[in-house]
C-alpha cells in the first residue's frame, strides 16, 4: 500500500452515506454525502472517547456531528462490528423507549509512545482512551549511537507490547536482558545526564555506523541493497481513514518486524529533542548531538520493528497530548479544544509547543517551538547550539548552580516575551526540572508576566501559568498520541 495524497495508509476507504441529495456539510462538521469514511467517523470516535464509560446515545451523536441519524447508525454498526464501540446501557429518554447508550472499546486498539531524553529513555504503551496499560524507564546516552538507541528503542517495545498486549515477544525481550523492567515497575534510571559516548559518523550520516551501509541503515557493513517497499505511517496533520481496531494495526504496517505479532498494536510514536523534520522523520542536528543530522529515524524504526513510526519534537508531542486532553481549555461542545498555549519543557533542555485554536503549530520546517534558543543576553554564556546567551544557557546554568529563583526568573522572561510576540491563552510547564521543584517554577513564572501585564495596563491580567498535567511521562504520553490523535480527527496541525 502507498501513501495517499502524501498522507496516511489507506486502509478500509469508503465514504458514509446519510439523508438523501442535498445534505451538506452541517454545522458540526459532519457531512453527509460522499464524504471520506474516515472524517465522520472520526467524528462519531472522538465523541465515543470524550464521553466515556458513561457512553453517547445515537440521537447525541446525531446532533453533536450534525450527520443524520441514519449516517451515524451506519457507522456505529460498522464500529461495532469492528469491536471499537459496545453498549453501555440505557438511558431515559424525554418520550418513547429509553436510549440504547454506546462507548469506545477501550482496549481495541494500542500505541507505544517513547521518549528519547538525553540521558534516559522513557516509553508507555496506552489503549484507544490514552490510558497508560504499561511503562519503562532506563538510561540512556543519546550519544552513543544509532545502533545501541535503536536496541534500547526496540528493546523497550517488545517489553511493553509483551507485557501489556501478550504479544509473542521478540528477541529482545526473550533474552530478558536490558535496564527495562517488567510489568509496570520502572528500573533505576540515572539521575544525571549519560557520559557522552562514541560512534563515529557512517555513511550518509548515520551516527555509529560501521562502514558504507544502505542509506539510512544504523551501523551497515558493506555496500548493502535497499529494503522491501516501506509502507509509510501515519503523519501528524494528515488524515487517517477508518477501520480501525484488528484491520487497522495489522493492515498499517510493514512486512516482518519485531513487533509483527501484536495485533492491535496501532504504531510507535516516537519524541526527542530538535531540530528534526517531523514529516520524513529525519533528525537534523539535534541539540548537542550533531552526530545525528540526517539521520531517518522513522525508517529505521520502521524497518526494525515492522510497525508505523512517527517522529516528532518532544515539546510538539507532549503540547499535542495535552490539546487532546483538554488541558489547555476552550473545549467545546464536540469535545475540540480550540485554545491557545504554550507549552514549556524544561528538562536537559528547553524547548516550546506551541497549541493555537487546539492544534499543535510546527511551522512549514518543523522549527516552531525552538523556544529555548532565543537570545536574551547578547555576549552571554554560550549556549550548545553555538549562540551566546540563550534562555536555555541561562536557564540551566541557574539550576546548575541552585538558584531556582534566578532560573524561573530567565524562564519567565522567555516566557513573556512568547505571550506578548503571540498573546496566548496560557502558559504551562511542565520537565524533569519543573516536576523537582514545580511551586518555584510556577510562581516565577507567574510573577514576569504579572509584572508585565501590570506594565500594559491591560483588562484581562496577567496569562495564566500552570502545571502541565502528566507529570514526567507526560513527553511519553504524547508520543502515543501522535498515532492516536489523527484517529479521532484531532492529529491536524500546521
Amino acid at each position: 500500500m502507498n501513501r495517499s495524497n502524501g498522507g496516511g495508509s489507506r486502509i478500509g476507504a469508503g465514504t458514509d452515506t446519510g439523508a438523501g441529495a442535498g445534505a451538506g456539510t452541517a454545522a458540526g462538521g459532519g457531512a453527509n454525502l460522499l464524504a471520506p469514511r474516515s472524517h465522520n467517523t472520526a467524528l462519531v470516535l472522538d465523541l465515543l472517547r470524550t464521553a466515556g464509560a458513561e457512553g453517547i446515545s445515537r440521537l447525541e451523536l446525531a446532533e453533536r456531528t450534525g450527520l443524520t441519524p441514519q449516517a451515524v447508525s451506519k457507522i456505529t454498526a460498522r464500529l461495532r462490528g469492528e469491536g471499537l464501540a459496545t453498549e453501555a446501557g440505557r438511558r431515559a429518554s424525554t418520550g418513547g423507549k429509553p436510549r440504547t447508550v454506546l462507548r469506545l472499546v477501550p482496549g481495541a486498539g494500542h500505541a507505544l509512545g517513547v521518549h528519547l531524553d538525553r540521558d534516559e529513555l522513557r516509553a508507555v504503551l496506552v489503549d484507544l482512551d490514552g490510558t497508560v496499560v504499561a511503562e519503562r524507564r532506563a538510561p540512556l546516552d543519546l550519544g552513543t549511537g544509532a545502533e545501541t538507541v535503536l536496541e534500547e528503542v526496540a528493546r523497550a517495545a517488545e517489553e511493553l507490547a509483551a507485557d501489556g498486549l501478550g504479544a509473542g515477544a521478540g528477541p529482545l525481550a526473550a533474552e530478558g536482558a536490558g535496564p527495562c523492567t517488567a510489568g509496570g515497575g520502572r528500573a533505576e534510571a540515572a539521575d544525571t545526564p549519560g557520559t557522552p559516548g562514541g560512534g563515529g559518523l557512517g555513511t550518509f550520516g548515520t551516527p555509529g555506523g560501521g562502514g558504507s551501509g544502505t542509506p539510512g541503515t544504523p551501523g551497515g557493513s558493506g555496500s548493502g541493497t535497499p529494503g522491501p517497499e516501506r509502507l509509510e505511517p501515519p503523519v501528524p496533520g494528515e488524515r487517517v481513514p477508518e477501520g480501525l481496531g484488528t484491520s487497522l494495526a495489522e493492515d498499517a504496517r510493514p512486512p516482518g518486524g519485531a513487533l509483527a505479532a501484536a495485533p492491535t498494536l496501532l504504531g510507535l510514536g516516537v519524541a526527542l529533542p530538535g531540530p528534526l523534520d517531523h514529516v520524513r522523520g529525519v533528525l537534523h542536528r539535534v541539540t548537542g548531538f550533531p552526530e545525528w543530522d540526517g539521520y531517518p529515524l522513522r525508517d529505521a524504526l520502521e524497518r526494525r520493528l515492522g510497525v508505523p513510526v512517527v517522529v516528532d519534537k518532544d515539546t510538539n508531542a507532549a503540547a499535542l497530548g495535552l490539546a487532546v486532553g483538554g488541558a489547555g481549555g476552550g473545549a467545546g461542545e464536540d469535545g475540540a479544544g480550540d485554545g491557545s498555549f504554550a507549552y514549556l519543557h524544561l528538562g536537559t533542555g528547553l524547548g516550546a509547543g506551541l497549541v493555537f485554536g487546539g492544534a499543535v503549530h510546527r511551522g512549514a520546517r518543523t522549527g516552531a517551538g525552538e523556544f529555548g534558543h532565543q537570545v536574551v543576553q547578547l555576549d552571554g554564556p554560550p549556549c550548545t547550539c553555538g549562540a551566546r546567551g540563550c534562555v536555555e544557557a541561562l536557564c540551566l546554568a541557574a539550576v546548575a548552580r541552585g538558584d531556582l529563583a534566578e532560573a524561573a526568573r530567565v524562564l519567565g522572561t522567555g516566557a513573556a516575551n512568547l505571550a506578548g510576540l503571540l498573546d496566548i491563552d496560557l502558559v504551562l510547564l511542565g520537565g524533569r526540572t519543573v516536576a523537582a521543584a514545580p511551586e518555584a517554577f510556577v510562581q516565577g513564572v507567574a510573577a514576569v508576566l504579572d509584572a508585565r501585564a501590570r506594565r500594559e495596563g491591560g483588562h484581562d491580567g496577567a496569562v495564566p501559568v500552570r502545571l502541565a498535567p502528566g507529570g514526567t511521562r507526560g513527553v511519553a504520553e504524547g508520543a502515543a498520541q501522535l498515532l492516536l490523535a489523527p484517529l479521532f480527527g484531532r492529529g491536524e496541525g500546521g
